[in-house]
């Protein structure tokens, strides 16, 4: 049985302002409207035929996972099988501990797939013969990596150096992981032949990963045993779901699952592809997924280019203007717009970086924020106010709850809307509205089978997010 595993925990601040903390970058949506995580469910249900399928999330991320899991119609929810980290803990834990699930759920001989939640792949066909090669070597008992041949001397990956020649296989030894390189050397690399670009992806027996685990990174191995021996039984409440224990995941070492295994073990074949691979690293990666025009101008969204050339720009709310420019990349968001050199596409999670020290607001959350029950927009703020647009999908429900400083007046826009106010649950339809006084206890739900759209207008001394008391939440939020 091959079980894929997708590791869905990377923040992609390279991406900014478009992937943020909160919505982070396999949730991006791709200029065919589809999100990069979308592509990676069907591209692992392909390979898993009618099996099962696994994803290593942060608890935060789960029901934006689930909800594009529907959205790509792949089968029961109950198919995907949730693996929730209270934090990131880098690779190594997260396969540690799926592969210790996909022992106890589908046997130790069953073959884990691990998968970027964050990757595309262009050629699926050629990717799908490369790993049906990785599953023979698996089953003999290799660990398998997957190699790219490179095809321009990229020094922002790593690379494998392969080895002999594994009789019957397309895969090779691998003699060793070498580091993200300097121009010089990866030219060196392009032109050996024998090196390829890490694509960060993996195929063993799962017991074949944990004996190497308790070998090379015992300590990562305890405490993974530790954690899911906390964690385990869940399974008799919610098979499909289980949260690690924080107390003691927080203790698995903060490593990658090469530095952990990969690069220490004797036993590592390479399977080496060209399949169209990207990891979509950096705007100028995004920017190569759009047709160029003849001065090398590529545009998303809503954009007009001048005289000018090789430039980028994306935008999503508003209408960008370029003039008389030449090699920039230009992205525009509701919130936030980013400038930046071409040739320094890498450094934009700096900003990223920058905005975090300083607490703010944009390198965690969009105006749009996505909710287990739909999502709310923040339309516009002032002194003592603040206005949102929130829809509700049809037949969810916002938690029961109270605040101390502000009051919110409720007009529904379309659909219907049941509305708990203190001891009353009212009905009320399109342009209909309702006022909700601070200290009273209130829901929102939609009882319909249509969306719910309302517009919230707040007023108060604080309109902080945090200023929620939940009585009560099917989502089990605190």
């Amino acid at each position: 049985m091959l079980v894929p595993v997708i590791l869905s925990g990377g923040a992609g601040t390279r991406l900014w302002p478009v992937s943020r903390e909160g919505h982070p970058k396999p949730f991006m949506k791709l200029p065919d409207g589809q999100s990069i995580l979308r592509k990676t469910y069907q591209r692992a249900a392909a390979l898993a035929g009618n099996g099962d399928l696994m994803i290593v999330t942060n608890r935060d991320y789960y029901f934006i996972s689930k909800d594009e899991f529907e959205a790509a119609k792949l089968g029961p929810v109950g198919r995907l099988q949730f693996l929730l980290e209270p934090e990131g803990r880098n690779t190594a834990p997260a396969v540690a501990l799926a592969a210790l699930y996909a022992t106890e759920r589908y046997g130790p001989d069953c073959q884990v797939l691990v998968l970027p939640a964050d990757h595309l792949i262009a050629d699926e066909a050629a990717f799908a013969e490369a790993v049906r090669e990785a599953e023979q070597l698996a089953q003999a008992g290799y660990l398998v990596t997957f190699g790219i041949r490179p095809e321009t001397p990229e020094t922002g990956f790593g690379y494998i150096e392969s080895g002999a020649r594994i009789d019957g296989s397309l895969g090779a030894r691998v003699v060793r992981f070498v580091e993200k390189p300097s121009t010089e050397k990866a030219l060196e690399y392009l032109s050996s032949g024998k090196h390829l670009w890490n694509g960060g992806m993996f195929c063993f027996r799962a017991d074949r990963i944990l004996e190497e685990f308790r070998k090379h990174a015992p300590d990562v191995m305890e405490s993974a045993d530790q954690c899911w021996a906390r964690s385990r039984g869940q399974l008799s409440i919610n098979p499909g779901v289980v949260e690690f224990d924080q107390d003691v995941f927080h203790l698995i070492p903060d490593i990658s699952i090469d530095y952990a295994v990969m690069e220490r073990s004797d036993r590592v074949a390479v399977i080496p592809g060209s399949f169209g691979w990207s990891d979509i690293g950096s705007w100028t990666a995004v920017s190569h997924m759009v047709d160029a025009d003849a001065d090398n101008n590529r545009v998303i969204g809503d954009a007009v280019v001048i005289d000018s050339r090789n430039t980028f720009v994306k935008s999503e709310d508003r209408l960008v203007a370029a003039v008389g420019v030449d090699n920039l990349i230009i992205i525009e968001t509701a919130d936030a717009v980013l400038v930046v050199e071409a040739s320094r596409a890498q450094d934009v999670k700096k900003v990223a970086a920058q905005l975090k020290a300083q607490g703010h607001e944009s390198y965690r959350l969009h105006r749009t924020v996505a909710r287990p029950w739909g999502t709310y927009t923040v339309l516009e703020t002032g002194p003592r106010f603040k206005i949102k647009r929130i829809a509700v999908k049809p037949g969810a429900s916002l938690s029961l709850q109270m605040h101390h400083h502000r009051s919110e007046h409720w007009v529904v826009v379309s659909g219907m809307a049941k509305v708990v106010n203190g001891d009353q649950a009212l009905y009320f339809n399109t342009n209909e509205s309702t006022y909700i006084a601070p200290g009273r206890k209130h829901r929102l739900e939609n009882p319909g089978i249509l969306e719910l759209v309302m517009i919230e207008v707040q007023s108060g001394d604080y309109l902080g997010e945090d200023d929620i008391v939940r009585f009560s939440d099917e989502y089990g939020r605190d």
